[in-house]
C-alpha cells in the first residue's frame, strides 16, 4: 500500500466513476473507462496510484531532465 495521495473516488448510480483530488474534483469516468477502473480497484491494485494515473496528476520522474532541455532555457 502506498502513501495517500489525496484521491478519492465515488460511484454514480448511471455507473459513472469521478475521481476527486483533495475535494476538487479531477476526472469523470464513464463506460468502459469505468468499469475498468472499478475491475482494477476490485483486484487490488493499488488505487491512489491508478488514480493518479488515470487523471494525469502524478510525476513523471523526468522533471530535472527537462528543466535542463534547450527548449526550457532562458
Amino acid at each position: 500500500m502506498s502513501e495517500d495521495l489525496g484521491f478519492s473516488y465515488r460511484k454514480l448510480k448511471d455507473g459513472a466513476v469521478q475521481i476527486t483530488h483533495r475535494g476538487a474534483l479531477a476526472s469523470t469516468l464513464r463506460g468502459d473507462d469505468a468499469v475498468e477502473f472499478l475491475d482494477a480497484i476490485a483486484d487490488g491494485d493499488d488505487a491512489q496510484q491508478l488514480m493518479a494515473r488515470v487523471t494525469g496528476n502524478y510525476k513523471r520522474g523526468n522533471e530535472r531532465l527537462a528543466k535542463q532541455h534547450p527548449r526550457n532555457r532562458g
